[in-house]
């Protein structure tokens, strides 16, 4: 069966949007995972000081970890507290 130049055209779009949003889902989401291991391996860090260095990493990790164990009791107290 023959597409006709409008279904053409509008078949090309539908396929130009769809390989557009996996692009855009795709990279946002690994943009946002190299932040953070960045962030968490401290590369803004003077990286000829060891322990400058680490002291950032053992902070960032355990402020991590604060944050995680925070939020997690806090949604055990307030709303599957039921």
């Amino acid at each position: 069966m023959k597409q006709t130049p409008e279904e053409t055209e509008a078949q090309k779009i539908l396929d130009r949007v769809a390989n557009d949003s996996e692009t855009v889902g795709t990279s946002s989401m690994r943009r946002v995972a190299e932040r953070m291991k960045g962030h968490v391996s401290a590369e803004d860090a003077d990286q000829n000081d060891w322990a400058e260095k680490w002291g950032t990493r053992i902070g960032r990790i355990l402020g991590l970890i604060f944050v995680i164990a925070l939020v997690t009791h806090l949604l055990r107290t307030y709303v599957l507290n039921g």
